[in-house]
């Protein structure tokens, strides 16, 4: 369990295209469908599709669920921290400034984001 080098983006393009990649991951998506979804919602919202409301909005309406992050060290509780606690599920997970897909404990980026402090996560509801 832990980091998985993941680089989709079709052109190999390093271009602040972590949401797209993370709705990828947790969608089983490639980078195009992601993107083409991402930006119908975000089109429909008003807004770019790589907010975090376009991104909640989407992960919303395909049956995720938001959840909260109980921790007691709000400021030391990693993206490594989440995925050794939660060896199953499919969550999004969200720093405030970047979002990262995990499966089963892996969590799947361009770089290792695992000493970066989760804000929010998305987790794929059981329907």
């Amino acid at each position: 369990m832990g980091y998985i080098h993941f680089e989709n983006n079709p052109l190999k393009k390093n271009v602040g295209d972590c949401a797209i990649r993370a709705v990828s991951v947790v969608m089983d998506f490639g980078w195009d469908e992601a993107y083409k979804q991402l930006c119908i919602q975000g089109f429909c919202m008003g807004d770019l599709p790589n907010s975090d409301a376009v991104v909640g909005a989407f992960l919303f309406l395909n049956g995720f669920e938001r959840q909260s992050i109980d921790t007691i060290c709000p400021d030391c509780y990693t993206i490594k921290d989440f995925s050794m606690e939660h060896p199953r599920g499919v969550y999004l997970i969200g720093t405030g400034t970047h979002m990262v897909g995990m499966i089963d404990g892996d969590y799947f980026d361009t770089f290792d984001s695992g000493y970066e402090i989760p804000v929010y996560v998305w987790k794929k509801g059981e329907r």
